[in-house]
């Protein structure tokens, strides 16, 4: 897929970067580069793209250099089936190691995750904690449901792989609607709306959508139990006493507070900006107090 393919709006004067492209095994990932000097990688959940971190792209591409990857079936990423790709947890770690390989960004790299990007970047950084130097957390997890933590009805639903759901989730796209509905403090703009939603514009296009939903492990029968459970286990080991920014939108009734709880008891040396009037997008709801918080990490590590 590229730009060029999808519906043509308002959004795309938010998105004018060059479209860069890395060859994966069951496909071509999509990605942003834009800048210079020490990186910054931007890690996105579902159901968002590259897209959504446009206002960090803009607000560091000055004095750093802002990778935003779109993960396989995502974005402006190419759509493999799931039997070319697996759509599990361990190969969207391997894309993105295998993408900062790719870049040579071997240390002194600035990672942001939100949503499942969360456990896709710290997965990527349990395999070389080296490489990352600091953190910037924003709504997302790394860890297994914490204990006495309840798993939204909404999210169980959509884990199904059922007629009636995948008519839901990709002929309706009930899941990605849902999202701009409810992910949002504020309300998203129409540009927003539109720039979101852009890719997941038709049945195909919404598999990724569905297959990230599916790959939720709550149990250990799950494929992607495993993998969940060793970022689990070596989160702390991982980040270390390194910089950690907790930007956290806290109307967010996925990524809640007992989620923000959780990260603040194993990193009770990070510095937290919780956001009463943001939700899961917190990005789209408070992107300049996000930008300057991000600024003075940058600026004092």
């Amino acid at each position: 897929m590229n730009i060029g393919e999808l519906r043509k709006g308002d959004w795309q004067r938010e998105y004018p970067f060059a479209s860069r492209y890395f060859q994966r095994p069951t496909g071509r990932m999509h990605y942003v580069d834009e800048g210079a000097g020490a990186p910054i990688v931007m890690v996105h959940g579902n159901p968002t793209w590259s897209f959504y971190y446009r206002a960090l792209i803009n607000a560091f591409r000055d004095s750093f250099r802002c990778v935003a990857m779109d993960h396989i079936g995502c974005g402006l990423s190419d759509r493999p089936t799931t039997e070319a790709y697996d759509y599990q947890l361990r190969s969207r770690i391997d894309d993105l190691e295998a993408l900062l390989d790719h870049l040579g960004f071997h240390d002194n790299v600035t990672l942001v995750v939100h949503d499942w990007g969360g456990m896709i970047g710290l997965g990527a950084a349990l395999r070389k904690p080296e490489r990352i130097a600091r953190y910037v957390i924003l709504n997302t997890a790394a860890f297994l449901l914490p204990p006495g933590v309840p798993f939204p009805w909404q999210l169980e639903i959509c884990r199904r792989d059922s007629a009636l759901v995948r008519t839901l989730v990709r002929s309706c796209n009930l899941f990605c609607w849902g999202a701009t509905i409810g992910g949002t403090g504020k309300g998203l703009s129409k540009v927003a709306r539109q720039g979101l939603m852009a890719p997941y514009d038709s049945y195909a296009n919404r598999l990724a959508v569905h297959e990230f939903v599916k790959d939720i492990p709550l149990k250990p029968d799950h494929p992607s139990y495993e993998t969940a459970l060793e970022v689990d286990k070596g989160l702390v080991e991982t980040v270390g006493g390194k910089p950690m920014q907790i930007c956290w939108g806290l109307q967010d009734f996925v990524f809640d507070e007992l989620f923000l709880a959780e990260w603040q008891r194993r990193f009770p040396h990070a510095t937290v900006e919780p956001y009463s009037d943001a939700g899961h997008y917190v990005l789209e709801d408070v992107p300049q107090r996000i930008i300057d918080a991000m600024r003075e990490m940058l600026r004092t590590t």
